[in-house]
């Protein structure tokens, strides 16, 4: 039995659609967790086990893992300052009182060293997880998807300049959905182990390598301005961001500056024997979307 955390959300959706479709795993194979169970409603018509999980009660999570032998553990959104490490620990015991065989994890780069600020959130998982007394699990740690790009570019693109601190360091961008395969394919093998992966994309990019492709299947010009970290901090709180959410932002660029999110597709190609799609024509393909100044 396969189950599937957090899967109302995109990344757990499109898990869900590999181990159906590319996997071939029969639905009542499959349990999957979430916090409004109403949204599965399909899923559940299929003959997939839907299941109600509440990730701040341990006692409440070991009863949502009965029977699940491989789990994957997709990482929750809390982002209340050390509430998702709690409810990531609660999950990984429930998962030993479960009875759960392998845990599968969502971690992300260089979650040991990253600049990120919530990167201790997924740190302190991967330690709870080499500590636990589970017979065995996988780590992937994510790399940034193309779909991050949704919530920055329009803007960008709106006004012709993107502010950045990320220097020359290089994201090795990946599809949200290349990731979901991946955590498929380590879900649904059966395989014994305890290790790390890095899932990250065919090519890596500089923001302003980033701004060109844009601007080139756009048609629209994006000037990309390098300030200081803190310089990149002020002007955020300068458009009305809340403090805490602008030094978030700024820490996805210092760690970009610092190489935390550079990589290779070796560990995808490994776990999938697949290539990773391309960012250049995922950017091609999206030109429209990311011109519109919207929510995605």
């Amino acid at each position: 039995m396969y189950l599937v955390t957090g899967a109302s959300g995109h990344l757990g959706q499109a898990v869900i659609n590999h181990l159906l479709t590319t996997y071939k795993v029969p639905a009542n194979k499959i349990i999957v967790t979430t916090r409004d169970v109403a949204k599965l409603s399909a899923l559940a018509a299929k003959g997939v086990q839907v299941r109600d999980a509440n990730f701040d009660d341990e006692a409440h999570l070991t009863k949502a893992f009965a029977g699940a032998t491989r789990l994957l553990l997709i990482s929750t959104s809390s982002m209340e300052p050390g509430q998702r490490i709690k409810q990531h620990v609660n999950a990984v015991r429930a998962a030993e009182k479960a009875g759960v065989a392998h845990v599968v994890y969502t971690s992300m780069p260089n979650a040991t060293k990253s600049a990120v600020l919530f990167a201790p959130d997924h740190a302190g998982t991967e330690k709870a997880l080499a500590d636990s007394k589970l017979t065995g699990w996988t780590v992937l740690r994510n790399n940034w998807y193309f779909e991050n790009l949704f919530f920055s570019i329009p803007q960008a693109l709106a006004s012709g300049t993107q502010y950045s601190a990320a220097a020359q360091g290089k994201t090795a961008y990946i599809a949200r959905d290349d990731e979901a395969r991946a955590a498929a394919a380590v879900l649904s093998s059966g395989k014994a182990e305890k290790a790390i992966y890095t899932l990250s994309g065919g090519q890596q990019y500089t923001v302003d390598e980033v701004a060109k492709l844009v601007s080139a299947a756009t048609g629209k010009p994006l000037n990309v301005v390098h300030v200081p970290v803190e310089g990149l901090v002020q002007g955020m709180l300068g458009a009305g961001l809340p403090e805490g959410m602008a030094r978030m932002f700024a820490s996805f660029d210092a760690a970009t500056a610092q190489g935390d999110l550079s990589g290779t597709p070796a560990d995808y190609k490994t776990l999938t024997g697949a290539e990773p799609q391309s960012f250049a024509a995922w950017v091609k393909a999206n030109a429209s979307a990311l011109s519109i100044p919207a929510a995605h």
